[in-house]
């Protein structure tokens, strides 16, 4: 009793001496030993014997942050508390049990803790020598609640308590963080200093930074309560995943284990608990008195009527049946009802008149014909009664397929605009009112044995020439069909053009890798004589130029057939075509890669090659009629050249397959383009490099397209063995488009060898059209 006396005066004297611990506590901080051996200085300070330990006490404070700190854990002994600091590091380093375990029991009073409230001295502890007591302490005497995760020391690590993280906690409360937000701490600690926010001066760079080099950086979570960064451990990691997957957060919880039933279905002899029956049980209830009567007036009173009870009989209703609007399938807005079976008339019946019935040759008719074609999809047949009537065949196949009709049919009623359709059509002008044009065939040119593959008219219009594959040039009158020559040219003629000049007699004809100009000797004779004048004018240059071409002049036989000059080429020349002012012509020849357009001046003999690389391989070339420009078709574009300047202008995209044949309008503002793949794009040079209308009239390709010097009008020849002419009109107007309007179709060719009109020419004064076709005739349209 004398020894727990003098503790208890010692508890009192440390009490009176807690404030001058604190001002020594806080000295002693700033002074705190930076190193172990400052700390092994300070534990051979401590008092080594139970004698001095009043007097160790005193002079505790000074020495306070060299003793093992134990926080968290407060143990009451004897009516005495103590604030026990660390206990987990404390039983690891000292000898402790792990579990805290210090067997009262097994030592003497003498070895009893001692301390004050906010500090420990444990007997035995402060010499190094003798070996720690052991306290027990009773697991009911341990007080429960929410105890801090303590770190364990590792091996080979330093397991003094001082060299431990400090535990710090917030003790603000239950309150939102966000009153913190303007302040530099987040809170305060156990000892009721400022727990201060850690320092953000970290950037994007050094977040990355640390992003890469720190292993733990994924793992690393920011603590809301402190702001310190904690990492998460193997064990909280692995809860978090089981709870993202919808697992429970403990593992050894199974949650399909087996229902215990406690209650019973049977009757026991003894009931599950003893508790008296409550008062309420076997005394009426004043609520429910009143609750029975108002239910029974109301039924006096008829407000309430008994339940009938209800008839198990199956209901039927025909779901496709026009519904009433009250009917639940009536009440959907959208809801279209179901088209019904037409009834059936006199043909189905068993015994139909007379006239109903089918003859032989029309019961013949009726099975040559398709079933989508038949007026009936039975036959009429007639019986004496009822009774004799046998089953329809047709029966199942009539049913479902009114089933695959009801369910396949898209009921929905869709919201259409009124929109008159003539509305929708362009209105364009009756073709009564755009007269004149061709409308008959008048005429119809015969003498050639193979395909006329082109013709060509002459200024005048009194003559016509055509070329075939029988290699024959035919010279015909237009007004009587009467062929006036026949020169033959030993080949194919692929091409022919008459001078477009009226005081110049000249044809120039494509045949092989020759271009031959003829002078016909047809019409004036003084006009004739002019041209052979012009052509024989020519004098040779003392110095010979080099060009791609020989001009040849005729011998005395080709000259006594017409023939003035012979052009060789050395490729396949496949057309030619003449400068609107008579003395250029221009020749195209098969020779895809290399050299395929020449230019030449008949008056000088003279021939170049106008462009340095291929644009492609040509198909047509065609003079403008009023500009310097030079138009070149490829397979899906024309190009527009300047000869002046010698540069390209425009490129036409023509959104063909392959471009067959083109014609420049007399205006030299648009031009129209025809292709194999049946399309006739109409261009116009001021509106765009696109088609301004791509037309389709003709199934199959198109091989020819012209143009009518005076009359708006424009004519196609197809492979179907048609011509079809059309209305384009131009106006001087530049923001009125183009008009367009179909107005006949030419037929009289019959299509051979899948061939049908080769080429087509328009007369140079009336409303007329010309047409070569691969039957062998030239047919003239009025």
């Amino acid at each position: 009793m004398e020894s727990w006396s003098k503790s208890r005066e010692s508890q009192v004297k440390s009490r009176d001496s807690q404030p001058k611990s604190r001002e020594s506590e806080s000295k002693s901080r700033e002074l705190q030993p930076k190193s172990r051996e400052s700390q092994l200085k300070s534990r051979e300070s401590e008092p080594k014997s139970r004698e001095s330990q009043p007097k160790s006490r005193e002079l505790q404070p000074k020495s306070r942050e060299s003793e093992p700190k134990i926080q968290g854990i407060r143990v009451k002994i004897q009516g005495i508390r103590v604030k026990i600091q660390d206990l987990g590091s404390l039983c690891t380093s000292q000898g402790w049990d792990p579990n805290g375990i210090w067997d009262l029991s097994a030592h003497p009073r003498d070895g009893i803790p001692t301390g004050s409230g906010t500090s420990l001295h444990i007997p035995g502890m402060g010499s190094q020598q003798a070996p720690p007591p052991q306290l027990h302490i009773p697991k009911d005497r341990i007080p429960t609640g929410s105890f801090p995760q303590l770190p364990n020391p590792k091996e080979g690590q330093n397991s003094h308590p001082s060299s431990l993280i400090p535990d710090i906690r917030n003790t603000v409360g239950n309150i939102p963080m966000e009153w913190y937000q303007e302040f530099p701490h987040v809170g305060y600690d156990l000892d009721g200093r400022r727990i201060y926010k850690p320092l953000r001066s970290k950037d994007e760079l050094d977040l990355f930074l640390e992003k890469m080099e720190n292993p733990e950086y994924w793992r690393t979570v920011q603590e809301r309560l402190t702001g310190a960064e904690v990492p998460l451990s193997d064990e909280q990691l692995e809860l978090i995943q089981r709870l993202q997957r919808g697992q429970f957060g403990d593992v050894n919880f199974d949650p399909y284990e087996p229902a215990v039933d406690f209650f019973s279905h049977e009757v026991r002899i003894h009931p599950v608990t003893n508790r008296p029956a409550d008062k309420r049980s076997f005394i009426p209830s004043l609520v429910e008195k009143e609750k029975v009567s108002k239910l029974v007036h109301a039924i006096k009173m008829g407000w309430i009527q008994p339940r009938k009870p209800k008839e198990n009989i199956p209901t039927f209703y025909d779901l496709w049946a026009r519904e009433d609007p009250d009917s639940i399938l009536g009440r959907h807005k959208m809801h279209v009802p179901a088209p019904k079976i037409p009834l059936p008339g006199h043909a189905e019946s068993y015994n139909p008149p007379p006239e109903f019935l089918l003859s032989p040759e029309e019961k013949l008719a009726w099975e040559q014909q398709e079933p989508a074609e038949r007026r009936l999809n039975f036959i009429p047949q007639k019986f004496r009664s009822l009774r004799a009537v046998p089953a329809y065949s047709r029966f199942i196949h009539e049913r479902f397929e009114r089933c695959l009709d009801l369910y396949l049919c898209p009921r929905q009623r869709k919201m259409r605009v009124n929109v008159d359709p003539e509305d929708l059509i362009p209105k364009l002008p009756r073709p009564r009112d755009l007269q004149p044009f061709p409308t008959t065939q008048a005429l119809i040119y015969c003498g050639h044995s193979s395909l006329v593959r082109t013709l060509s008219v002459s200024p005048t219009g009194q003559w016509l020439v055509s070329g075939s594959d029988d290699g024959t040039l035919r010279f015909w009158e237009v007004s009587s069909a009467r062929c006036l020559r026949t020169l033959p040219v030993g080949s194919v003629v692929k091409s022919v053009a008459w001078n477009p000049n009226p005081s110049i007699s000249l044809v120039a004809v494509a045949v092989d890798e020759q271009v031959l100009l003829v002078n016909p000797g047809l019409g004036d004779r003084l006009l004739v004589a002019a041209t052979d004048q012009l052509l024989d004018s020519w004098e040779a240059p003392e110095e010979e130029r080099i060009q791609p071409v020989r001009w040849i002049p005729a011998g005395p036989e080709e000259r006594g057939k017409g023939i003035r000059l012979l052009v060789q080429h050395g490729k396949p020349v496949t057309q030619v075509t003449w400068h609107a002012k008579g003395d250029y012509w221009a020749s195209v020849l098969r020779n895809p890669g290399s050299r395929q357009v020449l230019i030449h001046q008949s008056s000088r003999r003279w021939s170049q090659d106008p462009f340095r690389k291929s644009p492609g391989m040509i198909q047509c070339v065609r003079f403008h009629p009023l500009r310097p420009y030079f138009l070149v078709a490829s397979q899906r574009s024309v190009r527009v050249y300047n000869l002046l300047r010698q540069e390209l202008t425009k490129k036409l995209q023509s959104n063909c397959q392959w471009i067959s044949s083109m014609a420049v309008h007399p205006g030299g503002d648009n031009v129209i383009c025809g292709s194999y793949d049946s399309k006739l794009a109409w261009f116009d040079l001021d509106l765009s490099t696109r088609p301004y209308r791509v037309l389709r009239h003709h199934r199959r390709a198109l091989r020819s397209v012209a143009f009518h010097r005076r009359y708006p009008l424009f004519a196609s020849g197809s492979d179907d063995g048609t011509v079809i002419v059309c209305h384009g009109m131009v106006y001087n107007d530049l923001l009125q488009n183009a008009l367009l309007v179909p107005l006949k179709v030419l037929k009289g060719h019959a299509p051979t060898l899948d061939l049908g009109v080769l080429d087509v020419a328009f007369h140079p004064q009336q409303p007329w059209l010309f047409s070569a076709g691969a039957d062998g005739t030239v047919r003239l349209y009025t």
